[in-house]
């Protein structure tokens, strides 16, 4: 059996929080540069004319960093395997200096009846930063091995 975790450590109601991830600036820009370059995630002074006030950081970059978070919070056994995303929000911009984390919960599990082998866990993961404002909310299905 391989280390990490199974569906029954995954019961109703659990939460599990992560280690942090600092941002910079540069951070925001390189990730931009490549995957999604907008005026407002590039250059601090272009940015102060937008809706956004300043550099803010791609939703897409959260939800990169979040990932990142979830797979080293969250040690499945068999590793991150996703089986949809229910919701994804950005209530708050990734902005330089920030410093996030995220905060998970179990809202439902159930062991799939076409694979007994695999459960179904479906979460609420919260990315917060350091202020306690969430900037990103996403309610993720993951495929997590039964025990066996």
């Amino acid at each position: 059996m391989k280390p990490g975790l199974y569906y029954d450590d995954f019961p109703v109601g659990a939460r599990f929080t992560s280690a942090e991830i600092a941002v910079s600036a540069e951070d925001i820009k390189r990730f931009a540069g490549e995957f999604d370059p907008q005026p407002f995630h590039l250059d601090e002074e272009t940015a102060k004319a937008t809706f956004f006030g300043g550099l803010a950081g791609s939703g897409w970059h959260t939800a990169a960093l979040t990932m990142r978070l979830v797979v080293k919070s969250l040690p499945v056994s068999w590793g991150a395997i996703g089986a949809g995303v229910d919701e994804l929000k950005w209530p708050n911009a990734l902005r330089p200096g920030d410093t996030i984390h995220i905060e998970s919960e179990v809202l439902e599990a159930r062991v799939l009846k076409s694979r007994p082998d695999t459960g179904l866990v479906r979460m609420r993961v919260t990315t917060l930063n350091q202020r306690g404002e969430p900037v990103q909310v996403m309610i993720p299905n993951m495929l997590v091995p039964v025990r066996a």
